[in-house]
């Protein structure tokens, strides 16, 4: 995993008795990007073994279409059958783009006129992709980036990049004659709002989320002050702040990057974007 993560996600991993390698953050072209040492090292596990046997395996979760197809056979239907079919709109993140695809998919073929919308983390060009159709996120362009890859605090979602599961949500589903993409629109979310939500569920519903949680949550605000009363809209926290004690939950390492960390009085101070 990348070494800019928190570090309690890779010693939960330890706890399990795993070997976690953690690795400098790259570009996915470059061969010790994450995903490609993990690639190798799947290959390099057992290969002296004389039986010829395969032992390491290379999930591939952010091009397997297993993962997408995952939840479109669970979690899309244990949200269709919890809301009884009640649903106006998901959603969601995306990192691998399982969830968000899988769950897509799966809706849209049960409930007439759903809508999908994407949270996106600053710094990810996601959200530009599907907005406007040009993968681009802003802190490139001021040229104040402060890590590699996507520029946040946000851990597990965002990229600029389009995995195979999320670039199936840019085509048109079977049978739409109109050729629009499954998704109906995307909120970039900056790192300000994301703790900020974060602080405000944990006062105020004794929620503790971890960042894609959080940004979750801001864009299903944004959407619902765009549908009105009476909607429901369904979205998922992915996330504990228990993984994330020691960056987005550590409140002097978010006041030293400029982020109030104490919980807003009202959410409307998210109103004003």
């Amino acid at each position: 995993m990348p070494s800019d993560q928190a570090i309690e996600k890779s010693q939960l991993l330890e706890r399990h008795g795993a070997t976690v390698e953690r690795v400098a953050p790259c570009s996915i072209v470059d061969k010790n990007n994450f995903v490609n040492v993990a690639r190798r090292r799947a290959a390099e596990y057992g290969a002296d073994d004389k039986s010829g046997t395969r032992r390491g395996y290379f999930v591939n979760q952010f091009e397997n279409p297993l993962n997408s197809d995952a939840h479109y056979r669970s979690t899309g239907p244990e949200i269709f059958q919890q809301t009884n079919g009640h649903i106006h709109a998901f959603v969601h993140g995306s990192g691998t783009g399982g969830t968000i695809a899988g769950v897509t998919h799966y809706l849209k073929q049960q409930v007439p006129g759903i809508m999908s919308f994407l949270a996106d983390p600053q710094g990810s060009g996601l959200a530009n992709k599907v907005n406007h159709g040009v993968m681009f996120a802003a802190t490139e362009r001021e040229g104040t980036r402060r890590r590699q890859q996507v520029d946040t605090l946000v851990e597990g979602v965002g990229l600029n990049r389009l995995t195979r599961n999320f670039a199936n949500l840019l085509k048109p589903m079977q049978g739409d004659s109109k050729g629009k993409c499954m998704l109906d629109g995307a909120v970039s979310v900056s790192d300000r709002d994301a703790v900020r939500m974060s602080r405000w569920l944990m006062a105020n519903d004794g929620l503790f989320i971890g960042s894609s949680g959080a940004i979750n949550c801001v864009t299903a605000l944004h959407v619902a002050h765009r549908l009105g009363p009476g909607h429901t809209i369904v979205t998922i926290l992915a996330d504990s702040g228990q993984r994330h004690l020691t960056k987005f939950w550590n409140d002097q390492a978010m006041v030293s990057l400029g982020h109030d960390v104490n919980a807003p009085a009202t959410l409307d101070i998210f109103e004003q974007q």
